[in-house]
């Protein structure tokens, strides 16, 4: 039976009430309170007359900056081993971006998310002062992250009602209370109007927020699964709004991302513009429904996706990775400039020298880092007579390998503050050999799970004063093959001492994941106290992989969580 467009749009309307994208007056309320249907870039009259002429057009994309607006020490895996170079800066961006869109005006900038945490410029300032060099950095939209939400709702809403360009995101809604689904916060998608076609761009974020998160971070925010209303959204773009090409913004991570181009609710997209895993995908992911595609982190990379247009149609598509060279690509003065400023009353703070570490400092290794080990260390030096000292998987913080005159490599309090955005109290428990046990197999398949849509969070849990060996390809509950304590096989019913950071809003028993904990306890340490004093008293510092976490049926240096798809990280 075929129903007619009255019937097809009274449907439509009856689905977005449902998932509540339409109120009373029947548009969308964004954070701002403002209705409208969707937002639009228009660049070249859609109504022009054929063209017989190939054009060009680009989409560009960063993600994951971290806040970091410096040119920074890159890692590049390469013949086997790890080679650092300088790149990034949003300077640097700055002048690539603007040379591009020079050399084509049809040029599309966006952010896939976590642009306000991971300096202490962004701390000091809850954000603020990253809001005037985004809009400097003219992006099109955006896409809120993970971390977004670091400052709490109401300062994400306003750091990114700040930003100039518009935002999408289509499975972020206002909680009503007691689980009730509110409106959207964004908008679901946005329409570029360029070169005589239409392309839309739908927004997902990772429903998984409140779990990754201190969960006080995302209260009052719902989140949904993409697939919940992905299929839906695709046929509006296709069919109602005749998109020529559909774009989704993600950041979900690289096995995520995978999971939903396979997923039959994906059908009709053609790219999925990733972030959240820092991946360097330098050829496209070709999945069942879609491509897949991460341009790195820390702003090293961006994605380039160029289109040829020939009389309304798409006729080439080609994707790489342009890597922004500090070295090569001439800074912008007038962004120079403006990170100065923002940066002045900061300054003595965040350059000031708190300790030296005489080998390079990182964290894109899943198993181990050497960043990771030194706050390990550091926790361990405080907190003697602990058992087991924890650390989370995190990706963030660019490395550091650059030594100056003293002939070492500086550890400023700006580069503790990459390390460790969130200044958490260092909180202390007691758990059994059992609930360790079932903590690591619920932690390794977090990361290795082989249902690619069950894997979220950083990379494998990082620990001192506990030694593992394990299988990431095995199935849940296979994976830990030894654990040793203190160099002792683990006893199920013996008790452990273990400290760990606190997370905002995790309750009273909990440390790290691990729930029930025994007399758990806030101490009066904190992170950064703990890591200050550590480096004053014990700098220069060597901060040597311990072999905590042997991985058995995979290379030590694994660089990433994806696997069974054509796709290194270097």
């Amino acid at each position: 039976m075929i129903q007619d467009s009255s019937n097809k749009e009274k449907s439509r309307r009856t689905f977005l009430k449902k998932i509540g994208i339409l109120g009373a007056g029947g548009g969308l309320l964004a954070g701002s309170g403002e209705f409208a249907q969707a937002t639009t870039t228009e660049l070249v009259d859609t109504n022009t007359s054929k063209n017989d002429k190939p054009q060009i057009i680009t989409v560009l994309q960063s993600t994951d900056v971290h806040c970091q607006v410096h040119p920074h020490d890159e890692l590049f895996w390469e013949n086997g081993e790890a080679v650092f170079r300088k790149t990034g800066g949003y300077a640097a961006l700055a002048s690539y971006i603007k040379n591009q869109r020079k050399k084509n005006p049809n040029t599309f900038f966006l952010d896939t998310g976590d642009m306000f945490q991971g300096s202490e410029l962004s701390v000091k300032t809850t954000g603020k002062a990253i809001v005037p060099i985004l809009n400097e950095l003219t992006y099109d939209l955006y896409l809120p992250g993970n971390w977004e939400v670091i400052y709490y709702k109401k300062a994400m809403q306003t750091l990114m009602g700040a930003l100039n360009a518009p935002k999408v995101c289509a499975n972020m809604y206002h909680d009503l209370g007691e689980g009730k689904k509110g409106e959207l916060i964004f908008h679901p998608y946005h329409i570029w109007h360029v070169a005589g076609i239409k392309i839309g761009f739908l927004g997902y974020t990772d429903p998984l927020v409140p779990l990754r998160q201190s969960p006080n971070y995302s209260k009052g925010i719902i989140y949904t699964k993409p697939e919940d209303n992905i299929a839906h959204y695709v046929d509006v773009l296709r069919n109602d709004e005749k998109c020529a090409f559909v774009i989704v913004l993600s950041h979900l991570g690289l096995s995520q991302q995978i999971a939903l181009a396979n997923s039959p609710e994906c059908e009709g997209v053609d790219y999925i513009l990733g972030g959240d895993t820092h991946e360097r995908v330098r050829e496209p992911i070709i999945c069942k429904y879609a491509k897949v595609v991460e341009p790195g982190a820390f702003g090293s990379f961006v994605g380039r996706l160029d289109l040829t247009v020939l009389n309304g149609k798409i006729i080439d598509v080609n994707y790489h990775l342009d890597e922004i060279d500090a070295n090569k690509i001439k800074a912008d003065q007038r962004m120079l400039s403006l990170i100065a400023e923002n940066e002045k009353p900061f300054a003595d703070d965040i350059y000031k020298v708190i300790g030296y570490s005489t080998i390079p400092l990182y964290r894109y290794f899943v198993v181990e880092n050497t960043i990771d080990t030194l706050v390990l260390d550091a926790l361990k030096w405080k907190m003697k007579d602990i058992d087991i000292v924890l650390s989370n998987g995190f990706r963030f913080c660019p490395p550091r390998t650059t030594r100056d005159q003293s002939g070492n490599i500086p550890i400023t309090n700006g580069y503790l503050f990459d390390m460790l955005p969130v200044d958490s109290t260092v909180r202390i428990g007691k758990v059994s050999g059992k609930q360790i046990s079932e903590w690591l197999e619920k932690e390794l398949n977090n990361v290795f799970a082989k249902d690619a849509s069950k894997r979220f969070g950083g990379w494998v849990i990082k620990f001192k004063g506990m030694k593992i060996s394990f299988k990431a390809y095995e199935e849940l509950g296979k994976r830990v093959q030894s654990i040793e304590v203190a160099g002792k096989a683990i006893e199920i019913d013996k008790e452990y001492s273990i400290c760990a950071c606190e997370r905002d809003g995790d309750p009273a028993d909990m440390l790290c994941r691990i729930r029930n904990v025994k007399d758990a306890k806030n101490t009066e340490h904190t992170l950064h106290s703990v890591m200050k004093d550590y480096l004053f008293q014990n700098s220069p510092v060597t901060p040597t992989l311990p072999n905590a976490a042997i991985i058995l049926d995979a290379p030590q240096t694994l660089l990433t969580q994806v696997y069974g798809v054509s796709y290194d990280f270097r």
